[in-house]
């Protein structure tokens, strides 16, 4: 390729862009998805819990040797406990009745009673419940003159050996939700930047511009110009949608200790945005180029969407409840699949090495073919008006 044809897509880009940039359409489907990814994310960090909450127990003076117990026995139920020495049963019941405590624990350690408000809380009762046990054991087993210590530590010690007989998943549900949101990012915008490609081609065919236009430059500079400038407005769209939606998971902490790898994620899909694009566009500038009126831009788009609706179903369905089906794991390496589940397992941290990289490298392979052929069409279509020009003139030139 020489400056002179650099120079042609450079200008034809130009152009798209500036276009774009001027659309109130664009403009506001932009605005609206940016907002959209905002609000979602508040929403899902206002609905995340952020985990069990912990319960207050108050215990009198004579049970606060079981303050330990109490709290170990929440911890190994999962039932974040603390618990607040009172010098009175009265005390206690005053901070039961204003709510300042969940509980009030009187009594004696192997005759607990427990003073509520109105009804136990189920969770609290297990804890209790397990601390009522252990005192019980306790005592038999200094009444049969034995060692309670020794005792305790003899049962913590026992558990039975756990044998898994299949792959356990590792993905966590941050995971699942962010590779399946990855997927849906990457199918929208390739999607609607490819629309974008046909409906110019189409517009272009029908206010004869295209007629003026290659007067000047080759048909392949004008379709790689206009993929060009459409797929930067494309990926400038995604990285707003998706540096929006990273702001907000960094400022409320919604993915936490999970296992996403924001980073990686954003950088992978920004990489599968781009291939699929040339793909995909390169497919739809052909197809458009078929028709003349906008009124048939859905006929010829029709089955390469379908084909782009394929992984996307498999992606936003299968992944979900089945990271590691053997399905996904296939089809994210087949070229035109890749874009869009590639990056969910990618997400999801299912994804090997080797897999993305022969996912690649076929895709790499494939796209030179692919706009070859999309370029053949569009340079045998473009210029011929009126009726549906047939797919297999369009290949033979004719």
């Amino acid at each position: 390729m020489n400056r002179t044809g650099l120079r042609a897509i450079a200008l034809v880009a130009g152009r798209e862009i500036s276009t774009r940039l001027t659309s109130k359409t664009f403009l506001w489907i932009t605005a609206i998805l940016v907002l959209a990814v905002v609000v979602g994310g508040l929403v899902v960090s206002a609905t995340v819990p952020a985990g069990p909450p912990t319960r207050e127990v108050a215990v009198t003076s004579d049970l606060s040797g079981l303050s330990p117990t109490l709290e170990a026995a929440g911890t190994a139920t999962g039932v974040p406990v603390e618990v607040v020495t009172v010098e009175s049963s009265s005390e206690g019941e005053q901070m039961v009745l204003a709510g300042t405590v969940d509980a009030l624990l009187t009594g004696t350690p192997t005759e607990l009673t427990v003073v509520v408000d109105r009804v136990l809380d189920p969770a609290l009762e297990v804890v209790v419940s397990v601390v009522s046990q252990q005192q019980a054991l306790s005592s038999e087993v200094t009444a049969l003159g034995g060692d309670p210590a020794a005792v305790a530590a003899a049962i913590a010690a026992a558990h039975p050996t756990v044998e898994a007989i299949g792959a356990a998943s590792t993905v966590d549900d941050a995971q699942l939700f962010t590779g399946m949101l990855s997927g849906v990012l990457i199918f929208i915008a390739i999607t609607m930047a490819g629309q974008y490609v046909a409906q110019g081609v189409v517009e272009e065919k029908t206010s004869r511009v295209v007629e003026i236009l290659l007067a000047t430059v080759r048909p392949w500079e004008l379709m790689a110009g206009k993929v060009a400038g459409i797929g930067v407005i494309g990926l400038a769209q995604l990285v707003l949608v998706i540096g929006a939606g990273s702001a907000v998971a960094l400022a409320t902490g919604v993915l936490g200790d999970t296992g996403v790898n924001l980073g990686s994620t954003v950088a992978w899909v920004v990489v599968w945005f781009l291939l699929g694009f040339v793909m995909y566009a390169t497919v739809l500038a052909a197809a458009a180029a078929l028709v003349s009126r906008q009124e048939d831009v859905g006929a010829v788009t029709f089955p390469i969407i379908m084909i782009m609706m394929i992984p996307y179903f498999i992606g936003v369905t299968v992944a979900p409840t089945d990271p590691d089906s053997p399905l996904l794991t296939n089809l994210s390496m087949v070229p035109l699949f890749a874009p869009f589940l590639m990056p969910i397992r990618i997400a999801q941290g299912t994804a090997e090495g080797w897999q993305v990289a022969i996912a690649l490298a076929l895709t790499l392979a494939f796209i030179p073919l692919l706009v070859w052929v999309s370029g053949l069409v569009y340079k045998n279509a473009v210029l011929r008006t009126g009726a549906r020009v047939p797919l297999r003139e369009a290949l033979r030139g004719r």
